[in-house]
């Protein structure tokens, strides 16, 4: 991999209200703003502070010629997960503070693959206000990559970033090799990360990369894992990196990376079944995914979502949330939590 020194932007989130340039995209600036209500603290730990929305392997293919999105190996559906997925999110009403998407947004480096996955996400993220960050995944092209998503002009240096994101440090790394499919950092990268690790963040760092450094049980991805891994973890050894956050899997897993928590999300596009026969390695069209990341003042607690419509089997609905939060504490243990049958 060549060791070039990496383009990095460094950028502050403007204020819920008020979204704006990310340092991997944009969020427009007539984005609804967020009502703050009270909050009754129920258990041990006050609320998160922060709020990211995790999704990866996108793997968009170009425009048909009626408009629509090419199919994923002539059978995959890519636009209409990530329109579940974004659905998913507005219907929430999640305070969500940032979209962040760990790599492998189009499947073959295509413009307009790289458009159409934009739109879809960038007027999802305007209606929520949220901060878009997109990383660099294998499938991706750097070029495109900076002129379609990014909007910026068009290099072949990583694609390296780093956004505050209201006292939470957002860093995104690009692990690609042109050309290949497994991932490198250069050392021009790690000396860039050092210097940005240099000074501990309010709330701390999150680390966005596509190859995440933890193992695999897949034998043939194992040809494609982050390499020289040993460097990053002594860059990261003592500094403020909170978690990882990963992709490249197609499969959602969690692993522990130089004592930092590390998360993949599984793709939106086909997930890949770790629990296939031996040898083999399988994609399948289902289990898709995303994941939830609530950043605590002392934990980070990763939460999956599956994509898709499901029957309700029960509900508390919020006037039930309401009556709870009007009890006394020993009370609401006798009117939640003891047993009734």
């Amino acid at each position: 991999m060549t060791d070039t020194t990496p383009t990095n932007v460094q950028k502050s989130a403007p204020s819920r209200a008020q979204p704006g340039p990310s340092a991997a995209g944009s969020s427009p600036a007539d984005a609804t703003e967020r009502s703050e209500s009270p909050v009754v603290q129920l258990g041990q730990h006050p609320a998160a502070t922060h709020l990211i929305a995790h999704l990866s392997d996108t793997h968009f293919l170009g425009t048909a010629s009626d408009g629509s999105g090419r199919l994923l190996y002539d059978a995959v559906d890519t636009d209409s997960t990530v329109h579940r997925a974004m659905a998913q999110l507005e219907a929430s009403g999640l305070p969500i503070d940032a979209l962040v998407f760990t790599g492998d947004i189009a499947d073959r480096g295509e413009p307009d693959a790289y458009r159409r996955v934009r739109d879809i996400v960038e007027a999802s993220t305007a209606k929520m206000g949220a901060e878009l960050v997109w990383v660099m995944g294998n499938h991706d092209e750097r070029q495109a990559f900076r002129t379609e998503l990014l909007r910026v002009e068009a290099h072949d240096a990583p694609v390296d970033g780093v956004l505050d994101l209201h006292g939470l440090r957002l860093i995104t790394l690009d692990t690609t090799v042109p050309g290949y499919h497994h991932g490198e950092i250069t050392a021009g990268q790690l000396a860039w990360l050092t210097e940005v690790l240099s000074e501990p963040a309010e709330h701390g760092s999150l680390l966005a990369l596509h190859h995440p450094p933890v193992p695999t049980a897949l034998p043939l991805m194992t040809i494609l894992e982050l390499r020289e891994q040993a460097g990053l973890a002594e860059v990261l050894a003592g500094t403020d990196v909170r978690a990882i956050l990963g992709g490249h899997l197609h499969y959602a897993t969690t692993g522990l990376f130089a004592g930092i928590p590390v998360s993949v999300a599984a793709a939106t596009c086909y997930t890949i079944d770790v629990a296939a026969p031996p040898r083999q390695l399988t994609g399948v069209d289902g289990g898709q995914s995303i994941n939830l990341v609530h950043v605590y003042a002392d934990q980070v607690v990763h939460s999956t979502v599956p994509l898709g419509a499901f029957d309700v089997v029960t509900r508390f609905d919020p006037a039930y949330l309401a009556r709870m939060e009007a009890l006394s504490a020993p009370d609401r243990l006798e009117a939640f939590s003891r047993h009734t049958v």
